[in-house]
Order: C-alpha cells, then structure tokens, then sequence
C-alpha cells in the first residue's frame, strides 16, 4: 500500500550531543516516525525504510513532493 508521509526539516542530537540538521519522517496512517541526519533526499529515503522495518506491513512510503 501507498502511504503518505510527512516530512519535517529539525535539528537532531547526535551521541556526543551536538546538534545536527536532520529530518523527522511521520507516516500519517500510524504516525510512527522515523529520524536521520541530514536534509538531502537520501536522509528522506533512509527514513522511508526504517518506517518500512518497524511496520508489520509491507507498504510503500512517500513524501508529498515526490508527487507529480
């Protein structure tokens, strides 16, 4: 199934507690989330397949402006 997810630019802390740009990916069907650091769309990608991990389904993530 297709899901729809959003996706919001934040400033993320990382192990030694320094804040890093990153990316919070929330899928609106069960509003999990999903964190990386960085803003480009690999940090986006990466987040879809951690959604897709913790998910007992099988779908297919995207954001908004991967439409059209």
């Amino acid at each position: 199934m297709r899901v729809l997810c959003t996706v919001e630019e934040a400033e993320l802390e990382n192990d030694n507690g320094h804040p890093i740009d990153g990316v919070i990916v929330t899928c609106t069907r069960c509003e999990a989330t999903a964190e990386s650091f960085g803003t480009s769309e690999a940090s986006i990608r990466r987040c879809f397949i951690l959604l897709r991990e913790q998910c007992d389904e099988q779908n297919f993530y995207y954001a908004d402006e991967d439409e059209g």
